[in-house]
C-alpha cells in the first residue's frame, strides 16, 4: 500500500522516492534544504518560491535545486560605481579554487573586496553537512556577483542567470560564455546574443569578453553594464597580453572597464589600473598562491597603487636621459 502512494522522481540527477500528490515545498522540507538560499527548477521551468506550496510533483518529474558556490551598500567614500552598487574597493575577488570556505572567506576579507563572483551549482542533497557559501560570506555585507562559469552556449548561460535571480533577486550578473574547453576563451557570438536577451529581461550585465575593441563597442551598444576583457586565458597567470587593445577600449567606452582573467601577480593588477581600467577581477592568482592571504593583501595594495599612478599622470617616455639634478652650481 505504501509503494502505491510513492512516486519516483529525479532530484539533481539522482533518483529518489517521494510521496504521491505531494508538493515541491514538502520535497524541500524533506530534503532539509534552506529555501532562502536556493532556486528550484521543475522540468526546466524555474519556480516562484512563493507558490511552491501549491505545485505538485508527479511521477518521473525532474527537479533541479541550485545554490551559489565559490563564485551591500557602503557609506564611505565611493571609488567605483556599478549601476546602483557603490564599491570602496576596485578589486573584485572570485570564490573558487580555495582549499576550503574558511580560507576563501578570510582571503576575501584581507583583500578588502566589496564584491565577489559566485557560481550556480546543484545542491548536494545527500550531504546535509556540506557547507554553503552563504554561511561564510554574508550577501548582506558582501555583494554577490553571480556568473555563468562553465557555460558554453547562450541557452545554458541564460538559464543559469535566471536561476541566480530566483535565489535572491540578483540582477547584477557576470556573463561569460566560453567557446573552447582548453583555452577557455569567450565565444563572442553567443556572448553578444546572451547580452541582448538579458538586458531586455532587466538584468545588469557585466560581460567577460576578448580584448577586441570592436566587439567591446557592440556589447556596450547591446546594453552591457560593464566591459570585462581578459588579460589572458582564465587561470593562466600570464598578465596583460594586449595592452594596446585594452587602452583602445578604455578610450572608446564610458562603461566601467574591468580586467577579468589572466592576472598572475600584483604587478599585473597594478599595470591594469595604470592604463586606466576601473577595476580588476582576480581568483586563481590569490586562491592558488603559496600564501593566499599575503597575495590577497598584495593585490589590494597593487590595485590602489595602480589607480593612484593613473590619476597622478605619468611622465612622458623619452629614449634619451634627462638629468634630475640642476647644472647650475656644478663644481
Amino acid at each position: 500500500m505504501k509503494i502505491k502512494n510513492k512516486i519516483k522522481i529525479k532530484v539533481n540527477g539522482k533518483k529518489v522516492t517521494f510521496n504521491k500528490n505531494d508538493t515541491v515545498q514538502n520535497l524541500i522540507k524533506e530534503l532539509k534544504i534552506p529555501l532562502n538560499k536556493v532556486a528550484i527548477e521543475l522540468n526546466k521551468k524555474i519556480l516562484n518560491k512563493k507558490k511552491i506550496n501549491k505545485i505538485k510533483v508527479n511521477n518521473n518529474d525532474n527537479v533541479e535545486i541550485v545554490h551559489f558556490i565559490g563564485g551591500g551598500w557602503w557609506k564611505k567614500k565611493i571609488s567605483l560605481k556599478l549601476e546602483k552598487k557603490k564599491l570602496n574597493s576596485r578589486l573584485i575577488v572570485g570564490t573558487g579554487k580555495y582549499k576550503n570556505m574558511l580560507e576563501c572567506a578570510k582571503a576575501i576579507k584581507i583583500s578588502g573586496a566589496d564584491m565577489v563572483t559566485v557560481a550556480v551549482r546543484r545542491v548536494n542533497i545527500f550531504d546535509k553537512n556540506k557547507p554553503l557559501l552563504m554561511d561564510y560570506i554574508d550577501p548582506k555585507k558582501t555583494i554577490y556577483l553571480p556568473n555563468t562559469a562553465g557555460c558554453f552556449n547562450s541557452t545554458d548561460a541564460l538559464r543559469t542567470l535566471r536561476l541566480a535571480r530566483e535565489i535572491g533577486g540578483w540582477k547584477l550578473v557576470k556573463l561569460e560564455v566560453l567557446g573552447d574547453r582548453k583555452s577557455l576563451l569567450p565565444d563572442m557570438i553567443e556572448t553578444l546574443k546572451s547580452t541582448e536577451v538579458l538586458t531586455k529581461e532587466g538584468f545588469e550585465v557585466m560581460v567577460y569578453c576578448n580584448d577586441d575593441p570592436l566587439m567591446a563597442k557592440r556589447l556596450e551598444n547591446a546594453g552591457a553594464t560593464a566591459i570585462m576583457p581578459l588579460a589572458a586565458p582564465i587561470g593562466s597567470g600570464l598578465g596583460i597580453q594586449n595592452k594596446l587593445n585594452i587602452q583602445i577600449i578604455r578610450k572608446q567606452t564610458k562603461l566601467p572597464l574591468i580586467i577579468d582573467a589572466g592576472i598572475g601577480t600584483a604587478s599585473d593588477a597594478s599595470i591594469a589600473m595604470e592604463i586606466g581600467c576601473d577595476g580588476v577581477l582576480i581568483n586563481t592568482a590569490i586562491a592558488k598562491a603559496k600564501q593566499p592571504y599575503q597575495m590577497a593583501e598584495a593585490m589590494k595594495y597593487a590595485v590602489i597603487a595602480g589607480r593612484k599612478s593613473f590619476l597622478s599622470g605619468r611622465i612622458k617616455k623619452n629614449i634619451f636621459g634627462n638629468a634630475s639634478s640642476p647644472k647650475k652650481g656644478l663644481i
